[in-house]
C-alpha cells in the first residue's frame, strides 16, 4: 500500500513537471522565433529649394513595414506639410517623390513614390504630402536601417527640391534576410511604389514570427496534456 501512494505521489509531480518545462520551452521559442524590428517618429529639417526662394519646414516622418513574398513594402507618412506655393495647386497639380536613405548592413536607397494631390493647396499654406510607398528587396541579412532622404515635389512645371539638414536618426531597423545569406554592405534592390492606400503594420515579419511560435507552443503544450492524462489513467488502471 505504501508503494502504492509513493507512485501516485510522484507521478503527477512529474508530469506537472513536464508540462512547465514545455511551456516555459514554448516561451523561448516564441522569443527566438520573432526578429529584431523597430520603428519610431522622426522630426526631419527640410530645407527645401524653390522656384521663388529657399524655404524650410520640420515634419515628423515615420517609415512602416510589412513583408511580402521577400521583399518588404515600406510606406513613409509625413505628419506635417513641407515647402508652399505662391499660387494656388489645383487637384492633380502636386506630384510627390522621395528615398529612403539604407544603412548598416546595406547601402543605397529605396525610391518611394505617391499620388498627385486629391484637393486643391490655397496659395502660401504648406504643401500636405500624400503617404509615399516603394519596395525594398534585401540581397544580405543583418540589421538595415532606414532614413528619410530627399524628398522632390513636382508642380506646375516646377520641381523643388527638400534636403534634411538636421542629419535625423532612421525612423525605421529591421533584421532582414536576402537571397544572398551573408551580411554585409551588398546594397538592396528597390522600385517605388504608388499609393499606400493606409497604414501597413510597422512589424510585418515579426507578425508572423510570433504567430508560428505561439502555433508551435500550442502543439508542445497539447503534447504535454496528453502525457499527464495518459498518466493519471495508468494510475486510475
Amino acid at each position: 500500500m505504501a508503494r502504492f501512494y509513493e507512485q501516485h505521489g510522484r507521478r503527477p509531480g512529474r508530469a506537472a513537471g513536464l508540462a512547465v518545462a514545455v511551456a516555459m520551452a514554448a516561451g523561448s521559442a516564441v522569443m527566438l522565433t520573432a526578429p529584431a524590428a523597430h520603428a519610431q517618429v522622426v522630426d526631419v529639417n527640410y530645407q527645401c529649394k524653390t522656384p521663388i526662394g529657399n524655404k524650410g519646414a520640420v515634419s515628423p516622418i515615420d517609415i512602416k513595414s510589412t513583408a511580402t513574398s521577400g521583399a518588404y513594402k515600406l510606406v513613409m507618412s509625413f505628419q506635417k506639410g513641407v515647402s508652399s506655393s505662391p499660387v494656388e495647386l489645383g487637384k492633380g497639380a502636386m506630384k510627390p517623390t522621395a528615398l529612403i536613405q539604407l544603412g548598416g548592413a546595406e547601402s543605397g536607397t529605396v525610391p518611394v513614390s505617391g499620388p498627385p494631390n486629391d484637393q486643391a493647396i490655397p496659395a502660401n499654406t504648406p504643401i500636405k504630402i500624400s503617404d509615399l510607398s516603394g519596395t525594398y528587396t534585401p540581397k544580405g541579412s543583418g540589421k538595415v536601417t532606414f532614413t528619410a532622404s530627399t524628398l522632390t515635389i513636382k508642380a506646375l512645371g516646377t520641381t523643388t527640391t527638400c534636403t534634411p539638414s538636421n542629419h535625423p536618426r532612421p525612423a525605421l531597423t529591421l533584421d532582414v534576410k536576402g537571397s544572398g545569406g551573408a551580411s554585409g554592405s551588398t546594397g538592396g534592390s528597390a522600385t517605388g511604389g504608388g499609393s499606400a492606400g493606409g497604414q501597413l503594420p510597422q512589424t510585418g515579419p515579426a507578425d508572423s514570427a510570433v504567430a508560428l511560435g505561439t502555433l508551435g507552443g500550442t502543439v508542445l503544450l497539447a503534447g504535454a496534456a496528453g502525457a499527464l492524462w495518459l498518466t493519471r489513467r495508468h494510475q486510475r488502471v
